[in-house]
């Protein structure tokens, strides 16, 4: 096991990993920047070190800051949680060549999960089902109109050297390609330094479902069961729950298989999920591999027992995997929302602030990763994301009961979140039915509608 764990990261899942080291019995470093200096994860980690200004790039992404403080803090291993440089092959490669273990998947994971077109030939290879779409990038109009005419209208233009939903336009007509082609290039260029796009089939109104994994150094991959992350807005993930209702026993097993089987085809080692979009008729088609942990990664330890965090890093360590999904006896439901300092009334704007009155939910079934406290200013550099509600129980209804009374319960003023909105999701009659679909959010938020397609 590890000496120590530098933790590259901030807020809820820097103190997430941190609390998995105490318990694990490893010592913690937080690093942080300026705007950072009164955080939660600086004050439960055992050392703290400052790596930089407020913005972004010059601390939480600077790889040579992040670095040189896990060398004067004496850190042996490195956990990039998620965002920032989790995803970051070069990262991961410059943590092997200081002589750090990255906790995560290899470079060379990283590099083909990030590799979305030669990644749809490896799952084609490996039996897994594709959407329909182009073969390679998109290079000009003519071509994007040939595939488009191939494939049938509507289709999407997706960012070749990323993901979170950037670069993703929807094309319903040849009119609305015209027009979206350049401005989706535009966007992953600046996103990523990446412009390249391919096209795929749209899949109208799909279910949004991935399997979580975990596969050791020795080439075991097991899958934890499946999260529902239809309820989304512009493609970001607002509730997640497990098991999803939509699955079958049948199509659970399927899908399962065909998750290990895309973990396997590029070796992947570490924590990592398998998407999929589901169609009505129970046709599911591949979309990609995020490797990391997920921000929705509770309601899978819930249902399973299984903290995914300490498995990443005695995974990491070296050690085996020594069960499988049959083994887990899965029980209960979890849901979870991502609470989202943003005021859903005007357009998701962002409300930083300083927390003047703060309440958390508790009580039976109820559990909430946060780096909140009272008086504690938010900066206004960083993502939204304030918290993750997650409640559990025996079923899918006591699931959302207790979902509707710890909202309720949670007071964070005089901030704008996106509470409000969650409770009118819970009496929503189509939610309560587990009827819904990757569009399910306009019900709520209409004025979306015309931004998105």
């Amino acid at each position: 096991m590890f000496k120590k764990i530098l933790v590259a990261n901030r807020g809820e899942i820097a103190l997430r990993v941190i609390r998995a080291c105490k318990e694990l019995g490893i010592p913690s470093v937080a690093v942080y920047s300026e705007a950072d200096v009164s955080s939660l994860h600086t004050q439960m980690a055992d050392e703290r070190i400052l790596i930089g200004p407020p913005q972004s790039a010059k601390s939480y992404l600077n790889i040579e800051n992040i670095l040189a403080a896990a060398r004067e803090t004496g850190a042996d291993a490195v956990h990039p949680g998620y965002g920032y440089l989790a995803e970051n092959e070069g990262f991961a490669q410059a943590c092997l060549d200081q002589g750090l273990v990255f906790i995560g998947p290899t470079p060379e994971n990283l590099r083909m999960a990030g590799d979305k077109i030669a990644g749809k030939e490896r799952m084609r290879q490996a039996g897994v089902p594709v959407i329909p779409g182009g073969d390679g990038l998109v290079q000009n109009m003519d071509e994007a109109l040939h595939i488009c005419r191939e494939v049938g209208y509507p289709v999407v233009i997706k960012a070749a050297g990323g993901g979170g939903g950037r670069g993703i336009r929807i094309c319903p007509t040849e009119e609305t390609l015209a027009e979206e082609f350049p401005v989706a290039g535009m966007e992953a260029g600046a996103a990523f330094g990446n412009s390249g796009l391919y096209i795929e089939k749209f899949i109208v109104q799909p279910r949004h479902i991935e399997f979580q994994v975990l596969a050791d150094s020795f080439g075991h991959i097991c899958h934890l069961g499946e999260r529902e992350c239809s309820i989304q807005r512009r493609f970001q993930k607002l509730i997640e729950e497990s098991p999803s209702p939509r699955l079958t026993p049948k199509l659970r097993k399927v899908m399962g298989e065909a998750a290990i089987a895309a973990a396997r085809v590029i070796h992947y080692v570490n924590a990592g999920t398998v998407e999929f979009l589901v169609d009505h008729e129970d046709r599911f088609y591949f979309m990609e591999i995020n490797a990391r942990i997920q921000v929705e990664h509770p309601v899978t330890e819930l249902v399973t027992g299984i903290d995914l965090v300490k498995e990443q890093i005695r995974i990491a360590s070296g050690e085996r995997l020594a069960y499988s999904f049959e083994d887990l006896n899965l029980r209960g439901w979890a849901i979870e929302c991502r609470i989202n300092a943003e005021n859903p009334d005007f357009g998701f704007m962002p409300s930083p602030g300083t927390i003047q009155r703060y309440h958390p939910p508790g009580g039976y079934g109820v559990r909430l990763d946060t780096h909140l406290y009272q008086g504690y200013e938010l900066p206004i550099y960083y993502d939204s994301l304030i918290a993750n509600l997650v409640t559990y129980d025996a079923t899918r209804k006591g699931a959302i009961q207790i979902m509707k009374r710890a909202l309720e319960e949670f007071t964070i003023e005089p901030l704008k979140t996106t509470i409000p909105l969650y409770r009118r999701i819970m009496e929503d009659a189509d939610f309560q039915r587990g009827e819904f679909t990757t569009d399910y959010i306009k019900k709520f938020v209409p004025d979306d509608e015309d931004e998105d397609e």
